[in-house]
């Protein structure tokens, strides 16, 4: 999505440049590592900042735009740089998590919470972020709806696949292969299929540390399960979205959820747990189902349903590709950028510093 941000910033008229590459992500709620996260932001930011100001200032950065600013991520680098400059700040993918402003993350919590309410405006990408977002938003804050969105051309031209009736139904999993949310989600599709009736074949594509638990889970199913390990390769990727009849993923804990974008630009309807903001990539009952989280029996009657009905499967496929090639598009994406970032500034041709 970062790389998605770049490339939506660059059509919507701007020249974004890469400002840090300074990583404070912290995973495991380490408060010394938080603190010397901050300390390393600040020097970089004094190191920006000088760099910046030694400029002409026809050449300086007019705006600052942070992507996914949240406990475990803060910002301590951009609002820093903002105020020096005296430029907008900008944040796309801003999460507030009230309950960790205690305990092993309070001090990443603090930076990211003085992040967003420093920003200007915050593109809000799920419905499930704005509820936090517009309950602390500051006096004078933007909040601007632009959810995910991919770039069809990255696949080159989506093609028109013709699924037909078959002996044996195609579902279609790709996720990583890690402990934690990841690893529950796959407890909970190994557990559901068993109460899918057969015939069927998925598909898995997805590698990490827990792929021996994974394939563990899926033993007593035989060969008709098949793992693909990661896969780097493009066009197969694709060739195994556009045969899958269905995309199923509970989505434990999932912020939205891109691979479920990419499955139904290929006319690949989705089954997945309505967690987070999976809603704002998947149109339960249009572009596929949506089903509680963590229900496994409402998770395996979705998937038995559809493999059940072909009409629908088919109807939803072709409004998902729909939905994707208009709805959450690149330019659709650039669009927004363009029509939010304009009037926070003064004169064209911005260049815009991207962290």
């Amino acid at each position: 999505m970062a790389r998605l941000f770049m490339k939506a910033l660059d059509r919507a008229g701007f020249s974004p440049f890469l400002a840090s590459e300074l990583r404070t992500l912290d995973k495991d709620g380490d408060p010394p590592k938080q603190a010397a996260i901050r300390d390393a932001s600040e020097q970089e930011a004094d190191s920006l900042i000088a760099q910046y100001k030694a400029l002409p200032a026809r050449e300086r950065p007019r705006l600052w735009f942070t992507y996914h600013v949240y406990y475990k991520a803060p910002d301590w680098i951009g609002p820093r740089v903002a105020d020096a400059l005296d430029i907008p700040y900008v944040v796309a993918e801003g999460s507030r998590a009230a309950k960790r402003a205690q305990g092993p993350w309070a001090l990443a919590h603090h930076g990211a919470e003085s992040a967003l309410d420093r920003a200007d405006a915050i593109f809000v990408m799920t419905d499930a972020d704005r509820v936090a977002l517009e309950r602390a938003r500051p006096e004078g804050q933007k909040l601007i709806s632009l959810p995910p969105f991919l770039d069809a051309q990255e696949w080159d031209a989506p093609s028109h696949p013709a699924r037909h009736e078959r002996a044996e139904a195609r579902l279609l999993t790709v996720a990583m292969m890690r402990e934690g949310d990841k690893l529950a989600s796959y407890r909970i599709l190994a557990d559901a299929l068993t109460r899918v009736s057969p015939p069927w074949r998925l598909d898995i594509v997805g590698d990490g540390e827990a792929r021996d638990t994974v394939k563990n889970l899926f033993s007593d199913f035989g060969d008709r399960v098949h793992f693909h390990g990661a896969v780097e390769d493009r066009g197969f990727l694709r060739s195994l979205y556009e045969s899958a009849d269905l995309f199923l993923w509970p989505a434990v804990n999932e912020a939205y959820g891109m691979v479920l974008l990419e499955a139904q630009l290929f006319g690949c309807p989705v089954v997945a747990g309505a967690y987070g903001g999976v809603a704002n990539v998947v149109e339960d009952g249009t572009t596929g189902l949506l089903t509680p989280p963590g229900d496994v029996d409402a998770f395996a009657q979705a998937v038995s349903a559809l493999l059940h009905d072909n009409g629908r499967r088919m109807s939803l496929g072709k409004a998902a590709r729909r939905f994707v090639l208009e709805s959450r598009s690149l330019q659709q994406a650039a669009a927004r950028l363009e029509a939010g970032l304009m009037p926070l500034l003064s004169m064209e041709g911005a260049r815009t510093c991207v962290s």
